[in-house]
């Protein structure tokens, strides 16, 4: 397989880009060379103007155009120029001889103020133009202006020499280059990695002695210290090969050990081989017995497969029950939640009547009295005593109106809140000690009758955000049940409602004077459906749903403590803000 030199390789990579290099360097030098020359030629039209612009003024001021023509003429023959127009005052061209451009596209009929270097062209020609100003008697007058054309051509032309000198240089430089780099390539690396391949072609394996090889040109180079490696590769291929020779000659010591050691194996093995034989029969005969009991056990298997199969369908059963169980229950708590909210309705409706009647009342009396009053002022009997007397009355009877139907509207309003959120599960934000005199007053139509009292501690800057309805649904069952159980045998109850601030919690502390319970029906107060007024309508849910609304509404804990005869005492505790779940 031929392969490719990597003198070569690096090489033609190194030329590669010194070629690209030399190309980019001299063809920046050409342009540079290029704008240069353009620049002062430029700059040599600008020199002319003060050159001939007195002269070619003075010959336009005296209507001298012949002379006007000599100069314009004698101005072309410069080399750098190839073209100029000359115009007069108006703007019209006086002369225009050469190469040159439309100025009119550009200045029209002006006439230059100061000197403007015109652009180079696509056809590659720019030029300068300047004005022509005549000074007589410290006057100074604009009498034209002179337009100088020069090209490309011109600037290539002065370049050239200088163009073929830098390709020339590069040139030689190149070659020069490329024979210096082959010489170096030729004796750095090509010679040396030629010696080291022969070397490395004509080693044998069989014999390693004196196979260590050599680089004769260059002993500091990278191939001397790949020389060197493989040289010691070489010394370690030598200890592997003794090494070899050691294993196998233990190979075949071991082998011959390892027969001796077979020989007896195998006599092991007959003398095992009876043994087994025996024991197979052994196993034989429990393989029977062991297919009997499995048969039994299939059996037994596939009897209480059945029995499970019945007990899944009784348990379906059972599920099915206890759904309709649950929904019974929901249907029992919503109903009682009705019963509470209409017992509550019924309460503030006779409440209301009383201060409503009583505004009715007077509403009727002041009537009276106005009426009698317009016929009294009809009849032009009405006097001042009989005027101080009614407004006597109706200040009197207007007081009466206002204050029952301010009672009225607290009732009112207190009950629409209270209602709203026993019917509702809405988070809001509550005063706690506002909230529990608003649930009071909301019940004081069945504590109205009784002599009962209700004593509230609580801070009146606890705020709460959570479900209000949950607040007032736990009070109105509390109170109703000291009312209704607590309170039977007594009309002077006393009811006890402490609040305490811990920080992120409030701890409540619900207590009255009541009968109590025994241990007996303290154990199964929450359970739903346990009341001892059964025989009188009692549902048993209230405890049931107080407890529900405490522990997974408000996320809080609910305890209770009560011997008979000592009252009943609650101990409440939930969070001030109810977290709601994303």
């Amino acid at each position: 397989m031929q392969h490719k030199s990597l003198s070569r390789k690096l090489l033609t990579k190194v030329l590669s880009v010194y070629f690209i290099l030399t190309f980019v360097v001299t063809l920046g030098q050409i342009v540079a060379e290029y704008f240069n020359t353009k620049n002062h030629i430029n700059g040599e039209l600008e020199t002319l103007q003060q050159t001939f612009s007195g002269s070619l003024t003075r010959a336009i001021w005296e209507l001298n155009t012949q002379q006007a023509l000599i100069i314009a003429d004698g101005l072309l023959a410069i080399p750098a120029i190839e073209g100029i127009i000359v115009r007069d005052d108006s703007g019209a061209v006086i002369t225009q001889l050469g190469r040159y451009l439309n100025i009119q596209e550009r200045f029209s009929t002006q006439l230059v103020r100061e000197g403007v270097r015109l652009t180079e062209q696509q056809s590659g020609i720019f030029g300068y133009t300047f004005p022509l100003i005549f000074e007589f008697s410290g006057r100074a007058t604009q009498v034209g202006d002179v337009t100088l054309f020069s090209s490309r051509a011109v600037v290539i032309d002065r370049i050239k020499v200088g163009i073929y000198f830098l390709v020339g240089n590069a040139m030689l430089k190149t070659t020069f280059l490329i024979i210096l780099f082959l010489l170096a390539f030729r004796r750095q690396l090509t010679l040396p990695l030629t010696e080291l391949t022969q070397q490395i072609e004509d080693l044998e394996l069989d014999q390693l002695d004196g196979a260590k090889v050599e680089i004769q040109h260059d002993d500091t180079s990278e191939l001397s210290v790949m020389a060197d490696a493989f040289n010691r590769l070489i010394s370690r291929v030598q200890d592997y090969k003794t090494q070899l020779e050691t294993t196998q000659k233990q190979l075949m010591l071991s082998n011959e050990k390892l027969d001796q050691q077979n020989l007896m194996l195998e006599q092991e093995v007959a003398r095992k081989t009876s043994g087994l034989s025996q024991a197979m029969m052994d196993l034989q005969q429990q393989k029977q017995e062991l297919e009997v009991k499995q048969q039994s056990l299939r059996e037994e298997i596939e009897r209480r497969r059945h029995t499970e199969d019945a007990l899944r369908s009784k348990q379906t059963e059972l599920e099915k029950i206890v759904d309709d169980l649950k929904q019974a229950q929901d249907r029992l708590v919503q109903s009682e939640k009705m019963a509470a909210l209409g017992g509550l309705v019924a309460g503030i409706t006779h409440e209301v009547n009383t201060p409503v009647g009583i505004g009715v009342t007077a509403t009727s009396f002041l009537a009276e009295k106005i009426s009698t009053l317009a016929q009294a002022y009809k009849d032009k009997t009405l006097s001042p005593k009989n005027l101080e007397h009614f407004i006597e009355e109706a200040t009197q009877g207007a007081e009466l109106l206002q204050s029952n139907l301010m009672r009225a509207s607290e009732l009112i309003a207190s009950f629409k809140q209270i209602a709203v959120d026993q019917t509702s599960e809405a988070v809001r934000t509550i005063n706690l000690a506002d909230y529990l005199h608003e649930v009071i007053r909301s019940l004081q139509p069945n504590f109205k009758k009784t002599r009962h009292q209700i004593e509230v501690n609580c801070p009146d800057n606890i705020m709460l955000n959570c479900p209000a309805g949950a607040i007032s649904q736990i009070f109105t069952n509390l109170l109703m049940n000291s009312l209704i159980h607590a309170f039977e045998d007594t009309n002077e109850g006393q009811i006890r409602i402490t609040v305490l601030d811990e920080d992120e919690n409030v701890d409540i502390k619900y207590s009255d004077n009541g009968k109590g319970l025994t241990p007996e029906q303290l154990e199964k107060l929450f359970h739903p459906f346990f009341t001892t007024k059964r025989d009188q309508g009692g549902s048993g849910l209230g405890t049931h749903i107080t407890y529900n609304l405490v522990r997974q509404t408000l996320g809080g804990s609910i305890t209770v403590s009560s011997e008979p005869g000592k009252g009943l005492h609650y101990h409440i505790a939930f969070p001030k803000n109810l977290k709601i779940p994303t």
